[in-house]
């Protein structure tokens, strides 16, 4: 049996309509990043204390691979893994899904930093909205079919947000800056999508096999 997206059967002349999702299918997105989160942050925290616990690495250099460079490729990629199989939605609305994932990923990593390692709250606020508005970035690149090329500013931008929090208060202002860019350029690029079918060549008649 194939495994992979349905793909429904038209006959000639039909076209597959553009499909705009409800509430609930934007509620599963968003607790779908949510029950993710939970491995990763634990997976990021885990790894860098097991690599000063071996005794491979001092503390910040385990840091820095595991929270600066391993988690932002990875996280980011996890979060937006599920809308490379929605078939038929607008720009506009694989945009918002990747949004509402990046926000559940978001919500419950802020409560897991809270709750079980006691960080302060104020400064865990913004990595909430961070991590939403990096995944609609990514979004965006899947609907305009530049993906590579947005995963990559995302995770620069992950990469800039968590190595500057590493280095200390100091350089909080990396940590403004790449939030910032972040929000910016997520709100710019919201402005760009449309309600038009994001998969090429599927908006016009499907011919028979």
């Amino acid at each position: 049996m194939a495994i992979g997206p349905h793909k429904p059967d038209l006959g000639e002349g039909q076209v597959i309509k553009p499909h705009r999702p409800g509430l609930g299918e934007k509620l599963f997105f968003l607790i779908s990043g949510a029950i993710m989160s939970v491995p990763f942050t634990l997976l990021a925290e885990s790894l860098a204390n097991n690599l000063v616990s071996a005794g491979i690495s001092e503390l910040f250099f385990a840091q820095v691979l595991s929270i600066a460079i391993i988690a932002p490729f990875v996280e980011e990629f996890a979060k937006v893994y599920p809308l490379f199989y929605r078939h038929g939605e607008t720009e506009r609305s694989i945009f918002t899904l990747g949004f509402l994932v990046g926000l559940g990923f978001g919500i419950v990593e802020f409560l897991l930093y809270i709750f079980v390692y006691g960080a302060d709250i104020v400064p865990r606020l913004i990595p909430l909205i961070f991590h939403a508005t990096n995944a609609s970035i990514i979004a965006y690149g899947i609907a305009t079919r530049r993906t590579v090329q947005f995963y990559l500013i995302a995770v620069f931008l992950h990469f800039s947000n968590n190595f500057s929090a590493l280095l200390g208060t100091f350089w909080s202002v990396g940590v403004v800056a790449a939030n910032a860019a972040s929000y910016y350029l997520s709100w710019n690029l919201y402005y760009k999508t449309s309600d038009k079918r994001f998969s090429k060549g599927q908006s016009s008649p499907i011919p028979p096999n």
